[in-house]
C-alpha cells in the first residue's frame, strides 16, 4: 500500500472510529432493553435492531479492513440470526456472553492494531468458540463455512449483499477540539462587547461634562453681555485711557471670542452627543450579534444528558450481577441539553454514587423480602433543569439509607472531628477517609468516592446535597451549570479590590446592621429568617485590611449569604456594585491551585477580576465555624512497618515483595497459610497480605485461625485472589479479612493505597 492509500485508509478509520462507538452503544442499549422486554413481539423487535447494528458494523470493518472486528461482528450475526427463529426467551448465561462479546468489540475499537497477549488470543478463540455453539444450542445449524444462515420469514436472505450505511442527512462530524476553539474564540467577544459598553459609558459622561461646560459658557456669555449694555461711555470712565477706542476694541474682540468659542462649545457637544449616540447603537448591535453567537456556540456543545446516561444501564446491570442484587435503573429527563464539557466532568462522580448505591444502598433480595419491599431494588437518576442556568441531577435509590452510627463510627475510626455530632453525621460521609464498608474491595471501602464527588461537582462551580431516610433510600441532588466557561457574577468590593462570586452559588443578599452582630461560641453571627448564621469577614478570610474604622462603620454593610452543607454562611464585603455575564480565565501553569481562587475574569474598564473559589471559602469558614474539617491528630507512623506476604506462586511472591519494599517496607514472606502463621506467632507483624488458594492452609482459614488468636485479632489482612465470585467475597468478609483484591484487576498503586490507609 502506497502512502496516498495509507493516508487515505488511516482518515477512513478515524470515521469509521466514531460510527462504530454508535454502532456499540446501540447494540448495549438493545442488549439491555432485551433482557427486560416482556412480550415475544418486544423481543423480536429488539433482536431485529440489534441484528442490524452489528450487520453495519461488520460492513464498516471490512471497509477499513479490521477483519478481527468483522469476524467478531460475523459470529453475532450468526447468534442473532437464530434468535430471529427462535421463539423462546432469551436466557440470561446467553445476555451474558452477548454483552461479554459488546465488550470485547469496545476494547478492539479503542485499539484495533494493538498486540495481543497469548493470554487475550487465548481468550478470543474461546469467545469465537461459545459464539459459534449459540446457534446449535437454539436448534439450528450454522451454514457451511461458518456463515450464519440468517433468512427472514419467507425464506429470503435477510440482506441483499448491500452492505447498509447511516445516513446522517444534515449531521456532520466534527472534531470537538475545533469545536471547543471556536467556542473559546466566540466567548473572548464577551470581554469586547463589555468593553463597547464601558466605552459606551465613558463618552455619554463625557457628554454630560461637555453639556455642563456649554451652560457655564451661556451664564459668562449672558454676564458679559449684560456688563457691555450697562457699560457707560469711555469719556465718562474714570481710570488711565489706553487711548482712544482700544478698550472697546479690546472688549470687543473678547465678546466675539466669547460667542465663537459658546458655538465651538455647542459644536462639539452635538458632535459628541452623536458619537455617543452611534457608538450605543453599535455597542447594542454587537451585543445581539455576541450574545446569539455566543448562544448558538454553546448550542452545537451542548448534548442531553441521554449522552452521560447511556453507559449506566449496562453498568448497574453487570454490577447488580456481580453482587447477587436486583435492580432496575430509571432514568428521566435524558433530553435536557447540558454543556459537554460538563458532562465529561460528571462520568466519574455519578459511576461513584451509583456504586455507591449498588453497594451500600440497595439491599438483597432476601433482605428486601423481609423489610416488605419488592424483591427488585429501583435507582432513579432524574435530570431536570431549575431555570434558565441550573440544572439538577437526582441520583434516589430505594435502599436501606444511611445509618448514621456506622457513618459516626467510621468517622471516629478515621480520626475526624465532629464525629459525635449526630446532626453532622451525614455530611460527614462526604470526608475522605470515611467508608462503612466492612471490607475494602476494588468497588468500595477506601472512603474516597463521596469525597470525589463533592470536589468534582464544587470545581464545576455546583453543589450537593444529600437526603437520606433509615429503611426507605438515599437520594443525592446535584446542583450544576447548564454551562461553563460565561457565567453570571455578582461583582463585590473589598478591601478597594474587585471580585466575582458565581450568582449559581449565591443564597441571597443582606444588609447586616452592626448592632444585630452576635458572639456565638467566639464568632460572629446574625439572624436570618429565626436562624443564626455565621457571620464571616471576607477581608479577614482573603487575609487583606480591613476598612478604617469611621463614621460610616456604623452604618453597617452588605453580606452575601452562601449556602454550605450544614447551612448558609453570611460574607460581609464592602460593597455589592453589579451582577453582569463573565468569562471565566484560567491563570495559567504557573498558578494551578490558588487557595480562595477559581478564575480570573477581565471587566469592561481593562480591570482583572478573581473569581473566588466557594468550596474553598465555604470550607475555610465552616473550619472555624464547626472545626470538624481537619483531621485528628494521630500518631506519626513508625519508619518501616512490617508486612508478611503468604503466596505459594514464588513469581507472585516476588513481585508483591519488589513492590512493598519499593515502597518503603519491611517485607517477609510465607509459601502457605501454616508457614504464615507460625511465622506470625513467632514475629511482630503489621499487616498480612495473603493468596486464598494455598496447600496446608488456605487464605480463608489463615484468616479466621489470625482472628481467633487474641495477640493477632486486630491484625489488617489483605486477600489478593483470582477469586472473584459474590460467595468468595463473601467469604473473606466473614473470615475476618479487611480488604480483598482480585488479581485480574490487580493495580499497584491500589494495592499500596488500600495498605496504607489500612496501616
Amino acid at each position: 500500500m502506497n502512502e496516498q492509500d495509507e493516508a487515505a485508509l488511516q482518515r477512513l478509520r478515524t470515521i469509521f472510529q466514531a460510527e462504530a462507538q454508535e454502532h456499540s452503544q446501540a447494540m448495549t442499549q438493545g442488549l439491555i432493553a432485551l433482557e427486560q422486554a416482556a412480550t415475544p413481539a418486544a423481543r423480536a423487535a429488539l433482536v431485529e435492531t440489534v441484528y442490524r447494528e452489528v450487520h453495519s458494523l461488520k460492513g464498516a470493518a471490512r471497509v477499513v479492513n479490521l477483519s478481527l472486528i468483522e469476524a467478531l461482528c460475523q459470529q453475532l450475526e450468526g447468534v442473532f440470526a437464530a434468535l430471529k427463529r427462535q421463539a423462546t426467551p432469551v436466557g440470561p448465561d446467553l445476555l451474558d456472553l452477548l454483552h461479554q462479546a459488546v465488550g470485547v468489540l469496545d476494547a478492539l475499537l479503542l485499539a484495533p492494531d494493538a498486540p495481543r497477549s497469548p493470554v487475550e488470543e487465548e481468550f478470543l478463540r474461546e469467545l469465537d468458540w461459545r459464539l459459534a455453539a449459540v446457534p446449535g444450542d437454539l436448534g439450528l445449524v450454522p451454514a457451511p463455512g461458518g456463515a450464519p444462515a440468517a433468512t427472514n420469514g419467507a425464506g429470503g436472505p435477510v440482506w441483499t449483499g448491500a452492505d447498509e450505511r447511516p445516513v446522517f442527512g444534515d449531521t456532520v462530524r466534527i472534531a470537538t477540539a475545533k469545536l471547543d476553539t471556536l467556542l473559546l474564540q466566540t466567548e473572548e467577544l464577551l470581554a469586547v462587547r463589555q468593553t463597547g459598553e464601558q466605552r459606551v459609558a465613558e463618552l455619554r459622561a463625557l457628554g454630560t461634562q461637555l453639556s455642563a461646560w456649554q451652560r457655564a459658557q451661556d451664564r459668562i456669555g449672558d454676564a458679559m453681555r449684560t456688563f457691555q449694555r450697562a457699560r457707560p461711555p469711555a469719556g465718562d470712565r474714570p481710570g488711565r485711557s489706553l487711548g482712544p477706542g482700544t478698550t472697546d476694541r479690546l472688549l470687543g474682540d473678547l465678546f466675539a471670542y466669547l460667542e465663537w468659542n459658546a458655538a465651538q462649545v455647542q459644536a462639539f457637544g452635538g458632535q459628541v452627543r452623536a458619537l455617543g449616540q452611534a457608538a450605543e447603537h453599535d455597542q447594542r448591535t454587537l451585543a445581539g450579534l455576541t450574545a446569539a453567537l455566543l448562544a448558538g456556540m454553546k448550542q452545537v456543545l451542548m448534548l442531553p444528558g441521554a449522552t452521560l446516561l447511556e453507559i449506566f444501564p449496562k453498568m448497574v446491570r453487570d454490577l447488580a450481577r456481580t453482587q447477587g442484587k436486583e435492580v432496575d435503573l430509571v432514568i428521566r429527563g435524558g433530553e435536557i441539553e447540558i454543556d459537554r464539557r460538563i458532562l465529561e466532568e460528571l462520568k466519574d462522580p455519578l459511576i461513584h454514587l451509583l456504586r455507591n448505591a449498588l453497594d451500600h444502598g440497595i439491599e438483597r433480595p432476601e433482605v428486601r423480602a423481609q423489610a416488605h419491599k419488592p424483591p427488585r431494588g429501583r435507582v432513579a437518576i432524574t435530570i431536570a433543569q431549575l431555570d434558565s442556568s441550573k440544572v439538577e441531577i437526582r441520583i434516589a435509590d430505594d435502599g436501606a439509607g444511611i445509618d448514621r452510627g456506622q457513618v459516626q463510627a467510621a468517622a471516629r475510626a478515621a480520626g475526624w472531628e465532629g464525629a459525635d455530632d449526630a446532626d453532622a453525621a451525614q455530611a460527614l460521609i462526604f470526608q475522605s477517609g470515611v467508608s462503612t464498608s466492612p471490607l475494602i474491595t476494588e468497588l468500595s471501602g477506601r472512603g474516597l468516592g463521596l469525597a470525589i464527588v463533592r470536589e468534582k461537582v464544587e470545581k464545576l462551580g455546583g453543589t450537593v446535597f444529600v437526603e437520606s431516610q433509615p429503611g426507605a433510600g438515599t437520594t443525592f441532588r446535584l446542583v450544576l451549570p447548564l454551562t461553563l466557561a460565561t457565567f453570571r457574577g455578582i461583582l463585590v468590593q473589598v478591601a478597594g479590590r474587585v471580585f466575582v462570586l458565581p450568582t449559581i452559588s449565591v443564597e441571597r443578599v443582606i444588609w447586616v446592621d452592626p448592632a444585630t452582630i452576635r458572639p456565638v461560641e467566639n464568632r460572629e453571627t446574625v439572624l436570618l429568617d429565626g436562624q443564626v448564621v455565621a457571620l464571616v469577614r471576607l477581608a479577614d478570610l482573603l487575609a487583606l485590611p480591613r476598612p478604617p474604622a469611621g463614621r460610616d462603620a456604623a452604618l453597617g454593610g452588605p453580606a452575601v449569604v452562601l449556602r454550605a452543607g450544614r447551612g448558609p454562611i453570611a460574607f460581609l464585603v464592602d460593597a455589592v456594585l453589579d451582577e453582569q455575564e463573565v468569562l471565566v480565565k484560567g491563570l495559567g501553569p504557573q498558578l494551578l491551585r490558588v487557595r480562595h481562587i477559581a478564575g480570573a475574569t477581565v471587566l469592561g474598564g481593562g480591570q482583572v477580576a478573581p473569581i473566588l473559589n466557594i468550596a474553598d471559602l465555604l470550607h475555610t469558614a465552616t473550619q472555624g465555624a464547626a472545626g470538624a474539617a481537619a483531621p485528628a491528630d494521630q500518631a506519626a507512623p513508625a519508619p518501616r512497618k512490617a508486612i508478611l506476604i503468604v503466596e505459594d506462586s514464588i513469581t507472585s511472591r516476588t513481585l508483591l515483595k519488589n513492590i512493598l519494599e519499593t515502597a518503603g517496607y519491611a517485607v517477609q514472606t510465607a509459601v502457605d497459610g501454616a508457614a504464615g502463621l507460625a511465622q506470625l506467632t513467632a514475629g511482630a507483624f503489621d499487616l498480612v497480605v495473603s493468596d486464598v488458594e494455598m496447600p496446608q492452609m488456605n487464605g480463608f482459614d489463615l484468616t479466621m485461625q489470625i482472628r481467633a488468636t487474641p495477640a493477632l485479632a486486630d491484625l489488617p489482612v489483605v486477600l489478593v485472589t483470582s477469586l472473584e465470585s459474590r460467595e468468595d467475597r463473601a467469604r473473606g468478609a466473614a473470615a475476618g479479612a479487611n480488604a480483598y483484591l482480585v488479581k485480574r484487576s490487580f493495580d499497584q498503586s491500589n494495592l499500596l493505597d488500600v495498605i496504607g490507609r489500612l496501616l
